[in-house]
């Protein structure tokens, strides 16, 4: 993922030449230089991991729902779906707004966390003796509300880089969270193999099996995410010639930091991009629907389905990074 924004990142950024000058005026140092783009890349890494939360159990919640509770119907589906969008639509102003006043290392590293039990909390909900779908309900919700750092990302990656980078940096921030859509229907396809039985760990009451390891997956690289976050991360925040500016989530004060004037807000742009954003994840819910429909046309099993819908679903995700690809390459010949 690193690799995909290779053009933009391969020299300082450096201030126009003045008229009769013999030097370059630097406006940014080789050290800020290589810390801006290895938290810009950890951030890739989030949106993957957070794309992968979503899709690596989206062809198994249907039939791991009809599993653990029979009372479950398909209207009772819609509700387990919904609530990842609904946790989603809750937490992102208030990551936002956290974010505006606070070192966005903290939305990040607690909104990972809610994910990372949410995860474990999926992956026991065959546990109680009643009522297991609506642990699977509350399961889906909190993975959403840990979603909801998607708006901290983008915001810090479009706060991070120059006009110049900022295009091919967006389309790499897209291109992860494709990816991540790609290889969470694989990932469960692997697991498929397990089967539903799979093995139990008696002591903790962890069923390990189809449905179960992805989530427990999912929630052991969302531990490896908050330390590379803790580690790794730094506040960075540049105007558009790349020159480091000073706000309020910065870590440290630096005398050579400017601030930047704040410029009125084109929104128009912006009530038309989230109209088209909400379009977009619109109608990729759809695709949730895929393992019940097969189901019931194809009369495959739970296993059959799991298997098949995960490879329809991945071959998705792989014409979904191409256009996010061609877009990247088409907004630097025309811009």
């Amino acid at each position: 993922m690193a690799s995909l924004g290779v053009d933009s990142e391969q020299e300082p950024l450096l201030g126009d030449r003045t008229p009769g000058s013999r030097e370059w005026d630097i406006i940014e140092t080789e050290e800020h230089y290589k810390s801006r783009w290895r938290s810009i890349r950890i951030l890739y890494l989030t949106m993957f991991l957070s794309s992968v939360g979503f899709s690596i159990v989206i062809m198994s919640i249907w039939p791991y729902l009809q599993k653990i509770d029979q009372t479950a119907d398909a209207s009772f589906l819609g509700w387990v779906i919904a609530s990842y969008s609904l946790g989603q639509m809750v937490a992102s102003p208030i990551f936002g707004l956290w974010s505006n006043y606070r070192p966005r290392k903290e939305p990040l590293i607690v909104s990972i966390f809610i994910s990372v039990a949410a995860n474990c909390l999926y992956a026991y909900v065959h546990v109680p003796a009643s009522h297991n779908k609506y642990y699977m309900l509350a399961a889906r919700g909190l993975v959403g509300f840990g979603a909801g750092n998607v708006a901290v990302i983008r915001s810090y990656i479009a706060g991070a880089t120059s006009l110049q980078e900022r295009t091919s940096s967006m389309a790499n921030t897209s291109a992860c969270q494709a990816l991540g859509f790609i290889l969470g229907p694989v990932f469960q396809t692997c697991f498929a193999l397990i089967g539903e039985k799979g093995v139990t760990w008696d002591v903790i009451k962890l069923q390990i099996n189809m449905y179960t390891a992805p989530v427990l997956l999912g929630a052991f690289l969302g531990i490896l995410n908050i330390i590379l976050i803790l580690t790794i991360l730094r506040e960075h925040r540049v105007d558009d010639s790349g020159r480091q500016c000073k706000n309020i989530n910065f870590e440290e004060a630096s005398t050579d930091e400017v601030q930047v004037p704040q410029e009125n807000i084109d929104q128009v742009a912006v009530v038309a991009t989230n109209i088209l954003f909400f379009v977009i994840l619109f109608i990729f819910r759809f695709e949730t629907i895929v393992t019940p429909l097969t189901m019931d046309m194809y009369a495959w099993t739970r296993e059959q389905a799991v298997l098949y819908d995960g490879i329809i679903l991945a071959a998705l995700g792989v014409e979904a990074v191409i256009i996010f690809m061609g877009i990247k390459l088409l907004s630097k010949k025309f811009t």
